[in-house]
């Protein structure tokens, strides 16, 4: 066996470790879901689902992309094939934020600020403070003609 088709079959192997995450992620969320749903509201299981379900493609999405960069690094690396690649990781990578900004609600690097905001109290947004959330800072008033439709 040569080295190349080592190389190949382990990516191929690390390729079936991703897919199979992929599908048993899928399996479980819809699992859960199910359990979910007769136990709590539709709302609540729903979220569960979405977290769960996130959560599994985002691990597989991963493991694909490693093995996409041990096939290309350590097979073939010719030019088209890592053009490819930096393709591939860069499509892979923008539905991994994507997933993770949808399922966590911010982006992933505004995660610490608001951490340390929810822990303090404060506003990750210095412009908005706990008193102006809570009612009109004094001088503050709302001009009466103003519309309230965006």
């Amino acid at each position: 066996m040569s080295y190349e088709q080592m190389v190949s079959g382990i990516s191929m192997g690390i390729e079936l470790v991703g897919v199979s995450l992929l599908i048993a992620g899928g399996i479980y969320s819809l699992g859960t879901f199910a359990r979910d749903a007769a136990r709590l509201n539709g709302v609540a299981a729903y979220e569960a689902l979405r977290r769960t379900l996130g959560r599994s493609i985002l691990v597989g999405l991963e493991i694909l992309v490693g093995a996409d960069i041990i096939r290309t690094i350590a097979v073939s690396p010719s030019v088209t094939s890592v053009g490819v690649l930096g393709l591939v990781v860069v499509v892979r990578t923008f539905l991994s934020f994507s997933l993770e900004a949808e399922l966590e609600g911010q982006w992933p690097w505004r995660r610490r600020q608001h951490e340390v905001a929810r822990v303090s109290g404060s506003s990750p947004f210095p412009e908005i403070t706990a008193g102006d959330r809570a009612a009109p800072a004094a001088g503050r008033t709302r001009d009466a003609g103003a519309s309230t439709h965006c």
